[in-house]
């Protein structure tokens, strides 16, 4: 069974929940969150931070890849 680092489950998962509102925001619908979605820049500033999020999560894991590798 592979555990996977919790630092990138959180990131990856904050990433994921942020992308939802970017996504809903940017296809036109962001008004009936929060009337500050209403903007699109909103939306885009939603999917910037979650791709930050996401990139930033992949850093443990590629690091947790590394260390098993080293093992073997």
């Amino acid at each position: 069974m592979r555990r996977y680092p919790f630092s990138f489950i959180a990131l990856t998962t904050l990433g994921t929940l942020c992308a939802i509102p970017g996504a809903l925001s940017l296809a036109g619908f962001g008004a009936s969150i929060h009337p500050i979605l209403e903007d699109p820049m909103a939306g885009l500033a939603f999917i910037v931070s979650a791709v930050a999020l996401i990139g930033s999560g992949l850093f443990p894991l590629v690091i947790e890849k590394l260390k098993e590798g080293e093992e073997r």
